[in-house]
């Protein structure tokens, strides 16, 4: 998935420090997930077409078609690991690949092992930290923040204290960089 997204422009641009959580929005995903069409009857098409759409906007390519919601507990609890290690970023990469490009079920142990080693993490210790009561814990908290903000979306991107919510063209975050008081890098 080649990427020249909003924020990759918007952390060149601006002086920011852009803040991802990941936020369980359907915890009652089964695992194995649901069909898309089950979950939004009669628009899961469209609303991957609108999707699509801003994804090229931003320059993200490679986006293969969903038919399949993951749960994706276990990829949150992962990613609270990576974070403890130093490697958010490039495991959420690792990650967005996975799923996006390449179509593959972020919810079984053994991918998520190798995506935390594409991440320069450990898989052993990846497959331990991703069942674990504090990661586990880590993404219950994370659900309650997001629904104490009113989140509704993902990606949700905190610039400053600022929130934006879903793929957004770069002006979108801008404007949130410079309501934020963020300065513009010369």
């Amino acid at each position: 998935m080649a990427e020249q997204s909003s924020l990759v422009r918007l952390q060149a641009e601006y002086d920011v420090e852009l803040d991802w959580r990941g936020y369980e929005l359907r915890p009652e995903t089964p695992p194995g997930g649901i069909l898309m069409e089950r979950l939004f009857p009669g628009r899961s098409q469209a609303m991957f077409a609108r999707m699509l759409q801003v994804a090229q906007m931003q320059g993200v390519t490679g986006i293969q078609p969903r038919n399949l919601m993951n749960n994706t507990r276990r990829a949150i609890a992962l990613a609270e690991w990576a974070r403890d290690q130093g490697r958010l970023h490039p495991f959420r990469e690792a990650v967005m690949r996975a799923y996006w490009s390449r179509g593959e079920d972020i919810e079984n142990p053994e991918i998520l092992g190798r995506l935390a080693e594409e991440a320069g993490l450990s898989a052993q210790q990846a497959v331990a930290a991703m069942d674990s009561p504090e990661y586990q814990a880590r993404v219950d908290a994370l659900r309650a923040e997001g629904m104490a903000l009113g989140i509704s979306g993902i990606p949700t991107v905190f610039v400053g204290n600022l929130r934006v919510v879903g793929a957004q063209p770069y002006e979108v975050f801008a404007e949130a960089a410079r309501r934020a008081g963020a300065s513009r890098r010369t």
